[in-house]
């Protein structure tokens, strides 16, 4: 059954089938209980944008709850309102008669007030010989006061949210400040690291920020943020120590040499293309681990995971690398080289390796010497997951917008 245009007990004037379910469960749930006219109506001004409301609806309401004779709604002096057009828009600050009946319309659909139609369709009460109002024809507020609970509730969750967006945007101000700070004193003071392409990364992560963002669009912007500054100390931070080490071995004339090898290095060509050239020593294990990454943030960078995932998809680090070893097999990549990769970098860390990988498995030859090549570069201190995972993020992006 579609809803359209039907006459109801309600009054003469049409009214959708949406409107009398409205008045019906209005009437079902309302309260004998008095509610303050005014705090429902400051609650609903903070509730405002979850009904789509505009100021002038709520100047339009703030006019029909006026002309209620107490501040407590009730059923004692009834709770129906009859003021004309005319009286409406003297309190509504002379809005115009269209405007007026528009704002009435809309406060009727967001099942705020009721319309209660005279036989004749103008408004006016029924009065005893003592002056007492027997019936009135107009606006009923009765959906305010069997609504005050929820109202209040909504403006709750409404001051919360703002609260939680104005500290997310403080966070991120002082994020942004840091990674700009960061990046200048790196370029400033020569540090090693492409500062140029890091740079841009900063600049993309603000450009994605809309004129009125939402506090989404801040949280995504701020999680990423905080990954770029924690990669930016991450490098600096090794680079300091590798620098401390370096000058202590100078000043103390040591040489370091390693009087067993055998137990930390073996022999082994780093890939396929290798086999044959003289091997290398390879580092089993590294004093300063690889700093791990959010899940969320590894499967937005890394999507194509969750199809060699049990289930298809990931939602635990063991998911993970359970597809990363399906994975590991796909691009051909040996269990020597995957094993010591886990090994190096750690068993969540590898996973991610392997996923990146696998984002860029059209542009790489040889999935077992880029790996292979990765692990060396994190056993020397100079290989972060960090730059890699924010390239994909930002060719996912791309990809998005071109598909879009």
């Amino acid at each position: 059954m579609q809803s359209g245009s039907v006459t109801t007990p309600f009054g003469r004037r049409p009214m959708t089938l949406a409107l009398v379910k409205g008045q019906l469960d209005t009437t079902e749930r309302s309260e004998s209980k008095p509610v303050d006219k005014w705090k429902v109506f400051r609650d609903l001004c903070e509730a405002k944008d979850v009904f789509g409301l505009q100021d002038r609806s709520l100047a339009v309401l703030h006019a029909l709850l006026s002309f209620y004779p107490d501040t407590e709604l009730s059923d004692d002096n009834g709770l129906v309102v009859f003021p004309s057009n005319t009286q409406l828009s003297i309190r509504a600050h002379g809005i115009a008669g269209t405007t007026l009946r528009r704002h009435l319309g809309v406060l009727v659909e967001a099942g705020l007030i009721q319309r209660r139609d005279s036989p004749n369709g103008k408004r006016y009460a029924h009065r005893s010989r003592g002056g007492d109002i027997e019936d009135a024809f107009g606006f009923n507020l009765a959906p305010l006061r069997a609504r005050a609970a929820e109202l209040a509730g909504l403006a709750q969750q409404v001051a919360e949210e703002r609260v939680r967006f104005k500290r997310a945007k403080e966070a991120l101000t002082l994020c942004r400040r840091d990674v700009r700070k960061l990046i200048s004193a790196a370029m400033e003071e020569g540090a090693d690291g492409d500062w140029a392409e890091i740079e841009a990364m900063y600049v993309g992560l603000i450009a994605r920020l809309p004129r009125a963002p939402r506090r989404h669009d801040v949280d995504a912007v701020l999680e990423d943020m905080r990954m770029l500054r924690e990669e930016i100390v991450n490098v600096l931070e090794i680079q300091l120590k590798a620098e401390k080490t370096d000058g202590n071995a100078i000043q103390d004339g040591c040489h370091i040499q390693n009087s067993n090898p055998e137990s930390i290095y073996e022999l082994e060509p780093s890939s396929d293309k290798e086999q044959g050239e003289t091997p290398e020593l390879k580092p089993k294990r590294v004093t300063e681990p690889l700093k791990a990454f959010p899940l969320s943030m590894v499967l937005r960078a890394c999507p194509q995971m969750a199809d060699y995932a049990p289930g298809g998809r990931i939602d635990h680090w063991r998911d993970l690398m359970s597809a990363a070893i399906v994975v590991r097999s796909m691009l051909g990549v040996s269990p020597s080289a995957y094993q010591e990769a886990c090994e190096i970098m750690g068993a969540e860390n590898a996973a991610v390796a392997i996923a990146c990988i696998l984002e860029r498995a059209g542009h790489i030859t040889s999935a077992g010497g880029y790996l292979r090549d990765l692990t060396r570069k994190s056993a020397r201190g100079e290989f972060g997951l960090g730059p890699m995972l924010m390239a994909a993020i930002r060719a996912n992006a791309g990809d998005e917008k071109r598909s879009a």
